[in-house]
């Protein structure tokens, strides 16, 4: 049966599809997406919009996300909603998917950006059960199977699930960092460069960080500390991005090289976990994460809640009272940000170095503006630092 809405056609399939689990459990429902097999560390989104911006946030990638929300794909999908060049999820697990499009901006249905994505999904599943049982067994392998491959036996899915790798020890940047370097012009007033290490940037950081005067230099991963320090940005800033943050050494390695210099650090989520490592915590991996647009987070300094955009499955270990030495001989540092759900650090704050970082996505895509002022505290910082040390090229 096929539902047209404004010369959109989408078709409600009937083909078979399972959800399988490294615990062996499974979920059977029909097939969403495109037809065959993935595999991935199944998550759990609770967003109850913005599902085109998580599919191609980068930080999903070797991802199976589960939407919490029970309808998806009522607006489609379109072009400007985009926040990376394609679709990052391994997977995608939804309970309705809309059978009609209904949105001034939509573009095409979100079932066809999956099917042209090659994205494997399913439907028609019970998510909240799901949901359940990842919050009590922490995040797992699993796989979806359609196509021929739902008629493979239950033991040859379950053996392809759980030979599957782990997210644990994975360093993922190389496969979702740019491989050219390119850059975005200051909007307004330039107030000098930033460099950008791209490990999975999503496309409203860079335009936010525009902005406030940055002419936005984005790098690849593979890019070392000297040819950093050779473009002389006025600072530095580690994106978001998927993987372990304890499989990055090269990454951390750059950053502690970098500050040592007295570049002005901004991180988010990935980068708030580079930047713990590079002041020597470590980091250790959350049952079943942080992730969806409705996150409550204390800001220490001003008593203010924030409710925030979050896609993070690592943390920082590092206790959210008192402060404390760097084991590298960065100075002191402190918790600046802490979850209210579960005290997991979501933000630090260097005492004695210009550097600061938060674990959520202040970029807001999708998600609250609370957060948004981070990005004119990093602005003021760099105005700061340029003030005394006379570098820098602001006009």
């Amino acid at each position: 049966m096929s539902y047209s809405a404004s010369n959109r056609t989408i078709t409600d399939r009937a083909a078979p599809a399972v959800l399988v689990l490294e615990d062996g459990k499974r979920f059977v429902g029909k097939a969403y997406g495109a037809l065959g097999q993935t595999l991935g560390e199944l998550v759990f989104a609770t967003g109850m919009t913005g599902y085109q911006e998580t599919l191609t946030d980068p930080s999903y990638a070797g991802q199976i996300v589960l939407m919490t929300a029970p309808h998806i794909g009522n607006t489609g999908a379109n072009d400007e909603d985009m926040e990376s060049r394609r679709i990052w999820v391994s997977g995608f697990v939804v309970r309705e998917p809309a059978r009609v499009v209904s949105n001034f901006r939509s573009q095409r249905s979100l079932d066809s950006d999956l099917e042209t994505g090659g994205v494997v999904g399913i439907s028609g599943i019970d998510t909240r059960a799901i949901t359940r049982h990842i919050r009590s067994a922490g995040s797992m392998r699993s796989g979806i199977f359609s196509g021929a491959d739902f008629d493979l036996s239950e033991g040859e899915q379950l053996e392809l699930v759980r030979n599957a790798a782990n997210m644990a020890g994975r360093n993922l940047s190389d496969e979702v960092s740019t491989v050219d370097p390119f850059s975005l012009p200051a909007q307004g007033e330039r107030i000098g460069t930033v460099a950008v290490l791209d490990l999975g940037v999503k496309t409203s950081t860079l335009n936010f960080l525009a902005e406030r005067g940055f002419e936005v230099l984005v790098l690849p991963q593979t890019v070392t500390a000297e040819h950093v320090l050779s473009l002389k940005p006025d600072a530095l800033f580690f994106s978001n991005g998927p993987g372990d943050p304890a499989a990055s050494d090269a990454h951390v390695a750059l950053l502690q090289e970098c500050l040592r210099a007295g570049l002005p650090y901004f991180g988010i989520c990935f980068g708030n976990q580079l930047l713990g490592r590079a002041l020597g915590f470590r980091t250790y991996k959350l049952p079943f994460g942080h992730r969806g647009i409705n996150q409550p987070v204390l800001d220490k300094s001003t008593g203010r809640v924030e409710i925030t955009s979050q896609n993070h499955g690592f943390a920082v270990d590092m206790p959210i009272e008192g402060v404390h030495e760097s084991r590298t001989g960065f100075g002191n540092v402190e918790v600046s940000h802490y979850s209210l759900n579960d005290n997991v650090v979501e933000g630090i704050r260097c005492l004695d170095i210009p550097a600061f970082s938060v674990q959520y996505h202040p970029e807001s895509a999708a998600g609250p503006h609370d957060a948004n002022y981070l990005f004119d505290r990093f602005r003021e910082m760099v105005l700061a630092q340029t003030a005394t040390t006379g570098a820098g090229d602001a006009k």
